[in-house]
């Protein structure tokens, strides 16, 4: 049943995201986690909060939503750590050293395999950015389908690269800021949401606003 209406939610998103038009590279975005109209100005709110200016590594999941997340560390000269689609090839670290003038293609799936090293130990890491299909405002997430972004989060915790006080944020345009979320065992939560609009961080007590 809770699988039944998880895929209920991702449904009327999808639906709605398509009739609205808000979808930036593609005539749909069924089945995948969209890449909303807004997304730049989602990463530009991200990258004037403090969460981005104190990190030195940033981690991104491959979703096309956050290619400007990724291009925008890279320019500011962070170490970005991104996971493969499906994680099916592991963690790729990206220098920003390394792709001086190449941000734009370093930040694509195929850049990133170009422009990537291979990864299995981690340094720190400050700042993580996952990619959505939808969130509540108590911290529950909604992906795809597949469940990468939990396992994504539960390695990092299980190699002590981020912890309780980690920043976890996701972009998203505001229609797919839903009322509550129907979580498993097994899904992660986030902390922080960014809008083209808004930035929003959670903690177990409030929601506050800027």
């Amino acid at each position: 049943m809770i699988a039944e209406d998880k895929q209920k939610l991702r449904e009327e998103i999808w639906q709605a995201l398509d009739m609205k038009n808000l979808i930036r590279t593609s005539n749909t975005c069924f089945g995948k986690i969209p890449n909303f109209k807004g997304a730049y100005k989602a990463a530009m709110m991200l990258k004037n909060t403090f969460e981005w200016e104190n990190s030195e590594t940033v981690f991104s999941s491959p979703d096309s939503a956050l290619f400007d997340v990724r291009k925008n560390a890279l320019e500011d000269g962070k170490i970005l750590i991104m996971a493969t689609p499906k994680i099916k090839e592991g963690y790729l670290l990206i220098d920003p050293e390394e792709v001086l003038g190449q941000e734009k293609i370093a930040s694509t799936i195929d850049g990133s395999f170009k422009y990537g090293e291979k990864i299995e130990s981690f340094p720190q890491i400050d700042l993580v950015v996952e990619g959505s299909l939808a969130v509540d405002l108590k911290g529950n997430r909604l992906g795809k389908g597949g469940g990468f972004a939990d396992q994504e989060i539960a390695y990092l915790l299980n190699e002590r690269v981020i912890n309780s006080d980690t920043a976890i944020c996701t972009t998203v345009h505001p229609l797919q800021i839903v009322e509550d979320i129907i979580t498993e065992e097994h899904d992660k939560k986030i902390n922080m949401i960014v809008t083209p609009d808004k930035v929003i961080r959670i903690n177990l007590n409030a929601v506050l606003e800027i």
